[in-house]
């Protein structure tokens, strides 16, 4: 099975690094057209530049997904450049780690605003452009396992990702007859960038290791593999499921 993406216009939000980077990647591997999202700008840049250097097609966009005007901005800039979006994968969002009790106000509100809020304001954005175009459309949004199960001391980024979820399942109810798939990929514990220090601590590694039935962390090349899958014609019957991307962590 050969993924040939040709013609889809790609929105990655988040993609200046970690597995938001990796799926920008594959998608223009697959000749998608991908519109690299960041809030810091130098990296989206530097992101689209390499895809562009591999003789991709990429256009670098600044936004911040909590801001609806942003989202809107960088719409328009990718209509004018692309003349349409087919795919959406919301990818942008944080972490936080720290005991529920001392979580402040604003701790959580960053959290919920970034993760949730602005994933669904990316998406309503998207599938109005969507419906108007009526030819359907890809929606994947990147949960996590911890919107599956708990895993303390992160209670706002759990509650942030099962929001995602269960968003999820409802958008897909909503635009299924627009011809709107909207699926979530819940990734497990992934080396990136931003983790690669958390996991070189032996102990943790350990830890980890010892209880992913397939005995190794994930790599970003693991969920961005399934987001192109998900961005084309053969995922068309699958819609409102989130997938795991765990190494079989939330089977046990």
């Amino acid at each position: 099975m050969q993924i040939n993406l040709t013609g889809k216009v790609a929105i990655v939000t988040g993609a200046g690094r970690g597995i938001g980077k990796a799926i920008a990647k594959a998608l223009a591997e697959a000749q998608a057209r991908v519109v690299v999202n960041d809030v810091d700008w130098n990296a989206a840049t530097r992101v689209a530049g390499e895809i562009e250097s591999s003789g991709g097609k990429a256009l670098p966009a600044k936004a911040d997904i909590r801001l609806r005007s942003e989202i809107e901005e960088m719409l328009q800039k990718t209509i004018q450049e692309f003349g349409t979006v087919r795919v959406l994968v919301n990818n942008a969002g944080v972490i936080l780690r720290k005991p529920a009790e001392e979580i402040s106000e604003e701790e959580w509100d960053r959290v919920i605003d970034i993760n949730l809020k602005g994933t669904f304001l990316c998406a309503q954005g998207v599938a109005k452009a969507m419906i108007r175009e009526g030819k359907g459309g890809k929606i994947i949004n990147i949960a996590s396992i911890m919107g599956e199960v708990a895993l303390p001391p992160r209670a706002a980024y759990c509650a942030s990702k099962g929001g995602i979820i269960a968003l999820t399942k409802d958008l897909a109810a909503e635009w299924a007859k627009h011809g709107i798939t909207v699926n979530a990929l819940a990734p497990g514990w992934t080396v990136t960038e931003m983790t690669q220090t958390y996991f070189s601590q032996e102990p943790v590694r350990q830890f980890l290791l010892e209880r992913i039935p397939l005995n190794r962390l994930g790599k970003p090349e693991d969920v961005a593999n399934l987001a192109v899958f998900m961005a084309s014609e053969y995922s068309d019957y699958i819609t409102g499921q989130a997938i795991c991307v765990d190494g079989g962590w939330t089977i046990l």
